[in-house]
């Protein structure tokens, strides 16, 4: 798929990955939309990438709606909107804490996929990238809720590839580990030392990374890439 020209969503556009990816786009020459739900965030990145900007929660279908209404026949959709949310151990939660990771981290991406899914059934084209995280193949202390999200919305990355490879539209599923992004920062955790932040993905990395997967043959589908930094050690694998 040649980006030029295309219609690309990116949600959680505003900052780290996303940001990252959409200038990738919008360099290749695609038609970029971002979403977030931080106005002036959302509008100096906009201004500063030169791509569409709206003002949109990923866990509203409305929102959803009115962004599909903007764009219309979308070509590209990827959900990157997340975030750590609450990183502690469950017994220490509270339900609204719960509840808002399982939705920032999955059910807003199904209600995007839902609405795409429709349009690019009906073109029999389309490319689906839903960022998942390191945190779906292992576990950590306190990160359980935010665990069970991006596992799930690998397994459902699996899943709507089923549905949609019959009309010949991909679904991707991309797993990183650190990023030099506000993660860190916007989840309360300890940010990396200045060696790990330059060690850790960029988003002009994670951009480059999305924007090779549509120079696959279009019969072609890679379900599941992980991308990790060499200086963070996983142990076990």
């Amino acid at each position: 798929m040649d980006p030029k020209g295309k219609k690309v969503i990116v949600t959680g556009g505003a900052g780290g990955y996303g940001k990252g990816i959409a200038e990738a786009f919008r360099k290749a020459g695609a038609e970029v939309w971002i979403t977030g739900r931080n106005e002036r965030k959302l509008a100096a990145a906009a201004e500063e990438l030169g791509v569409h900007a709206v003002l949109a929660d990923i866990t509203s279908g409305k929102d959803w709606d009115e962004l599909m209404a903007q764009v219309g026949s979308v070509d590209i959709l990827i959900n990157n909107a997340g975030g750590g949310g609450t990183i502690r151990p469950i017994a220490e939660q509270q339900d609204e804490e719960i509840v808002a990771a399982i939705n920032n981290n999955l059910t807003g991406t199904l209600l995007g996929c839902a609405r795409a899914a429709k349009i690019m059934q009906r073109k029999k084209s389309g490319m689906i990238v839903n960022i998942s995280s390191v945190c779906a193949l292992y576990a950590w202390p306190a990160w359980s809720v935010y665990t069970a999200a991006k596992a799930g919305l690998a397994k459902f990355s699996h899943g709507l590839y089923t549905e949609l490879r019959p009309f010949g539209v991909r679904v991707y599923c991309v797993t990183p580990s650190w990023g030099a992004t506000g993660f860190n920062a916007a989840a309360n955790i300890p940010t990396f030392t200045p060696e790990q932040q330059a060690k850790a993905i960029h988003p002009d990395e994670m951009g480059k990374l999305i924007l090779e997967l549509t120079e696959l043959p279009d019969h072609l589908n890679v379900t599941d890439i992980t991308i990790q930094p060499l200086i963070q050690e996983i142990n076990p694998m």
